[in-house]
């Protein structure tokens, strides 16, 4: 007889406990408080890596056949690694029901997703590029993911963290915009002010040479 979805439920509620209990490193997640078959965890880029400092949202559907069948894996937001709001084909997920192992659990899932996220393998769903480039998107990934409405309301903490860091960086930044002006201003000052003092320098002996020659003309007169 197939499992039923209170099978998944009560498995789901098992493995949300586990989870807190005993938390999987750069990763957390909720369960969608109206359904939940559907998940949303946030990696946060370990320090070591091209995504340091980046947040990502991603998505896990289970099925209703779960822990016998294996969830779909979506990443959401933006981060160089697998494209965004694709099934992502992985061991841990539906692409391989073959391989999958009822025993494993959401902390499982996750763990096997931030392994390959720090891989470089490819997979369906998966991108190429350069580590460069990878930074670059964890930058942004703040101003991102404090957009959607689920991260808001299911990771409040979080986001009132990402809020504060983005408020940090675009204080620094003004700052440092502000500095670059004074900056700008004093190099200006520094380099008017020799021709300034040269221009001053050629009137005044421009002048006493006119002087000088108006002095010896009126004396010829006499």
């Amino acid at each position: 007889m197939a499992p039923n979805t209170s099978t998944a439920t009560r498995r789901l509620k098992q493995d949300y406990l586990r989870l807190k209990n005993d938390p999987v490193p750069h990763l957390i997640a909720e369960p969608n408080p109206s359904n939940i078959l559907e998940w949303y965890y946030v990696v946060s880029g370990p320090d070591d890596s091209p995504y340091a400092g980046g947040h990502y949202l991603g998505r896990l559907v289970f099925p209703e056949e779960f822990p016998f069948k294996p969830p779909s894996i979506y990443m959401i937001t933006t981060n160089g690694r697998f494209k965004t709001n694709t099934r992502l084909c992985l061991s841990i997920s539906d692409y391989h029901p073959d391989t999958w192992n009822p025993a494993w659990s959401v902390s499982t899932v996750l763990t096997g997703l931030l392994s390959f996220m720090l891989e470089n393998q490819r997979t369906f769903g998966s991108l190429d590029m350069t580590d460069y480039e990878r930074r670059q998107l964890a930058d942004q990934s703040l101003e991102s993911i404090v957009r959607d409405e689920h991260f808001c309301e299911l990771f409040p903490e979080l986001n009132t963290k990402i809020q504060k860091e983005i408020e940090k960086r675009n204080l620094a930044k003004a700052k440092e915009e502000q500095s670059s002006i004074v900056d700008g201003s004093q190099l200006e000052n520094n380099v008017l002010h020799p021709v300034v003092s040269n221009i001053l320098m050629v009137v005044g002996f421009a002048l006493f040479i006119y002087l000088v020659r108006y002095v010896l003309s009126n004396m010829k007169i006499e």
